[in-house]
């Protein structure tokens, strides 16, 4: 019995663990950008950045507190070290020298260090910039957000796109299948001629091509869209919005006369990069304010004939001392001025580059806007011509069936069915695209 409870105890593990190995999930766009936000690589890097930048932050701080250190340093001359002194010193001829050797076999020095930064341009300057550098990293995280945003939901309403063409091109082929079965019939009854039946089996043949194509597609935007979010490419994915609630009012599309350009994240990328260029040069024009710390020491000597440098009976000689160091640059061949002109050159670089932001903003929002405009103009018409093309091809089967129309019109028909769909679905997704990137260029996207 507890062998037959082991193995069922042991299959019901693999049944979970292989149960859980395929995850599912349900998602609107709106929850695939969320999962988005938590899984995707990009975005975890830039979380990372910006925590890399606290801790560069935490250390250039940790620069201006008391650094202290230990010592210990222990010495076995092997050979006593020789100093030669002038022979008279002992009553000897002038002019001679004797080797004599002073110290021990054994020597050790322990001790303990300490200094403390009082003064530095260079310290206290960097440590204001590095906290914009903090800002510059949040901002990053900001921007890999909204491109992340615009990515996903492209994606996303890509496959849905691509789920609605492949439910029409179904209906198509059943539809074409079923006419190419009734002429079938009626040519083998001698009602209709071979060649009504040849037109029609290449128009099937072609929309079953066409059908296997876009199910390629549609699979190719199902992993696009896993790979935008972060997710396993094997796991399942359920897309719960529909397409028929995306709405497009190009009444609404209005460009204001001032935009706010701090509501993108690129130019308050730019902004920062300029107060950083600021404060370097800054930085630069200080550098000839003197740098100030101050030190201390206290150390210990031992000296032994004997490795016995820990006996606290032999005593160790100790020394104390605390001091302070200020230094000037004076001359520093030219170098001060070199990094001033280079400083300013870059913090130039800087506001030029908020210029050309400004400028590609406003590109952005003028050609965000009649893309928009256009595509949504390009939607409406399509709209009609799918309609259109709908009842040419209905009207044409039944004219076919009662012997008045011809097979050839009922094939254009079909054929002229398939282009208007191709147009109205290229058309609903450049009209979503351009709505996407119109919300990106007014900083809707967060």
């Amino acid at each position: 019995m507890k062998k037959i409870s082991l193995v069922i105890g042991l299959g019901i593990a693999v049944s979970n663990l292989f149960g859980q190995a395929k995850q599912s999930y349900s998602f609107s766009v709106s929850q695939a950008v969320d999962f988005a936000m938590q899984n995707q690589n990009e975005i975890k890097n830039a979380i990372i950045d910006e925590q890399l930048s606290r801790k560069k932050v935490a250390e250039t701080r940790a620069a201006g507190l008391p650094q202290i250190n230990s010592s210990l340093d222990v010495k076995d001359f092997i050979e006593i070290p020789t100093q030669v002194i002038p022979a008279e010193a002992f009553g000897g001829p002038p002019g001679f020298l004797v080797p004599v050797k002073f110290g021990t076999e054994y020597q050790s020095t322990a001790g303990f260090d300490a200094s403390q930064l009082l003064f530095s341009s260079d310290y206290f300057i960097g440590l204001k910039g590095s906290k914009i550098y903090i800002e510059l990293s949040t901002k990053g995280i900001q921007r890999t957000k909204i491109e992340a945003t615009a990515a996903v939901s492209k994606a996303y309403y890509m496959v849905l796109v691509g789920t609605e063409r492949m439910k029409l091109m179904d209906a198509n082929v059943a539809r074409v299948k079923k006419t190419l079965d009734e002429t079938t019939a009626l040519m083998d009854n001698g009602f209709v001629e071979k060649l009504d039946f040849d037109r029609l089996t290449v128009t099937y043949n072609n929309l079953v091509v066409e059908q296997e194509k876009i199910q390629r597609l549609l699979n190719t935007g199902m992993y696009l869209l896993k790979y935008q979010m972060g997710m396993d490419i094997n796991a399942d994915l359920t897309l719960t919005d529909k397409l028929e609630d995306v709405k497009f009012d190009a009444s609404a599309i209005t460009l204001s006369d001032k935009f706010d350009y701090a509501k993108r994240e690129e130019y308050g990328i730019v902004e920062t990069q300029f107060k950083l260029s600021q404060i370097d040069l800054k930085r630069q024009k200080f550098s000839f304010l003197p740098y100030a710390f101050a030190y201390g020491n206290l150390n210990g000597s031992a000296y032994r004939t004997t490795f016995d440098l820990f006996n606290h009976t032999t005593p160790w000689y100790p020394m104390a001392l605390v001091g302070a160091t200020i230094k000037m640059p004076i001359f520093t061949g030219f170098q001060r001025n070199i990094k001033i002109q280079e400083a300013k050159l870059t913090m130039q670089k800087a506001e030029n580059n908020m210029s050309l932001i400004k400028k590609t903003i406003d590109l952005d929002l003028a050609s965000s806007a009649a893309n928009l405009n256009n595509a949504s103009s390009s939607l409406e018409s399509q709209k009609k011509n799918i309609k259109i093309a709908e009842d040419v091809v209905r009207v044409s089967k039944i004219k076919y069936e009662q012997g008045v129309g011809t097979n050839l019109e009922m094939v254009a028909a079909e054929t002229a069915l398939k282009e208007a769909q191709t147009n109205y679905y290229n058309a609903i997704y450049d009209a979503i695209i351009a709505k996407i990137d119109f919300d990106k260029a007014n900083g809707n996207l967060k």
